[in-house]
């Protein structure tokens, strides 16, 4: 806790005052971010850190697993945030973000790790479409290349969930509304990107990532 106490004065002291005219005008104008990332909570993973996103660019909202669950009429925090940025801030683009490593991945594969963790077993139920076909296509990889197909199906089936919310199929029929699928490397830093062909690729060497075109018509995203 005294680390996040040093931090804080650190940013109080140093940080704040050089953006001060921009925490101001955020003040004052409220946000306007373009983007909605749906990212892991790990705690390797940073979005605004990623992206070098200032405060007020990305919308954030981190979950176990990097799971959006089936749209439902019953209230939750993941479709809520999807809603609001959507309809409330109009952003124009959502990343779902997996990672390398990613512990929930790993739980879904070995479920036994999770029997004392009822209530995440059960989040990453939402998952389990992502599991079911990696076992049928890919029950002869080793464990690592296993997790990493896991990963990569996993955002696959989040994104294909996300298009079944209803603001999500709004904005997307009015053209408005471009969705991604990043995979983040965690010891690399790299970022592979879905493109339109369902394969995840990595930047460009001008640093553009590819976009698999689930909404407006396909161009290249902008550098990061």
């Amino acid at each position: 806790m005294e680390s996040l106490i040093d931090g804080v004065r650190r940013f109080q002291g140093d940080v704040f005052p050089e953006k001060s005219e921009h925490f101001l005008s955020l003040a004052r104008d409220g946000q306007s971010p373009k983007t909605l990332m749906i990212s892991c909570a790990d705690s390797r993973v940073v979005p605004e850190l990623i992206t070098q996103s200032e405060p007020g660019d990305l919308f954030v909202c981190r979950n176990a697993g990097n799971i959006v669950p089936p749209w439902q009429r019953a209230n939750g925090g993941v479709s809520s945030a999807i809603e609001y940025a959507i309809v409330a801030l109009g952003v124009s683009d959502v990343v779902v973000c997996g990672h390398s490593d990613c512990g929930a991945m790993k739980g879904i594969l070995s479920p036994e790790a999770l029997t004392e963790m009822p209530s995440v077993a059960a989040w990453l139920g939402h998952a389990d479409a992502a599991r079911e076909t990696v076992k049928a296509c890919c029950g002869d990889l080793d464990a690592d290349s296993r997790l990493s197909a896991l990963i990569e199906e996993n955002v696959i089936v989040q994104l294909n969930n996300l298009r079944g919310h209803p603001s999500v199929a709004a904005a997307m029929a009015k053209g408005v509304l471009r969705l991604h699928g990043w995979i983040y490397d965690i010891q690399s830093g790299g970022i592979r990107a879905l493109d339109a062909t369902k394969r995840f690729r990595e930047a460009g060497e001008d640093g553009s990532l590819s976009v698999a075109d689930f909404g407006r018509q396909q161009q290249p995203a902008e550098q990061v």
